[in-house]
């Protein structure tokens, strides 16, 4: 397969080797079914498990959210810890690779907030940006693309679920 380093299809049906990183929003209506807002990301979890989006990424705050998150919900749709957990580590863990910070850019993070004023629960969604550029992604699939505006200044590209989807051959 050859890598394609200015997109993130390669020719054939994958897409390329460790290039698209999922947020949270992605993985949580990927897992847990909430109607139509479910369809797109069910479709990317599912290609992940057919190995169509090769060695995907997220970010360890993703799997401490997505547990948090999936925790809390409303009742109809509430994971009770147990079932987090396993889901987590049936879906998540040995499908993806999953990231931190490294140590040594944490203290230029909390730089670059402070000249970007990012301010309150903006720094979570700017730390997953961090991590996913840390780790060399070429594309962030989120459902809250607003929320990593950001990072097209650092050439990663920022796409919905619908429009990965649309973009990887069928």
């Amino acid at each position: 397969m050859t890598e394609a380093r200015l997109s993130p299809i390669t020719i054939g049906e994958s897409v390329s080797n460790g290039t698209v990183f999922f947020d949270t929003s992605v993985l949580l209506a990927g897992l847990i079914d909430f109607g139509e807002s479910s369809v797109a990301p069910i479709a990317l979890l599912d290609r992940v498990a057919r190995k169509e989006i090769e060695r995907p990424q997220t970010a360890w705050h993703c799997c401490l959210e997505l547990f948090s998150v999936a925790t809390r919900l409303p009742e109809e749709y509430r994971l009770t810890p147990s079932d987090a957990h396993r889901l987590i580590g049936e879906e998540i863990l040995p499908h993806f690779v999953v990231h931190d910070l490294p140590p040594e850019r944490r203290a230029l993070f909390f730089a670059e907030a402070a000249t970007d004023a990012i301010a309150g629960g903006r720094i979570y969604d700017a730390e997953i940006g961090a991590v996913a550029a840390a780790a060399g992604a070429q594309l962030l699939v989120t459902g809250n693309r607003r929320h990593f505006i950001s990072l097209l200044r650092r050439g990663m590209r920022v796409l919905t679920a619908e429009e990965l989807l649309a973009e990887i051959p069928r």
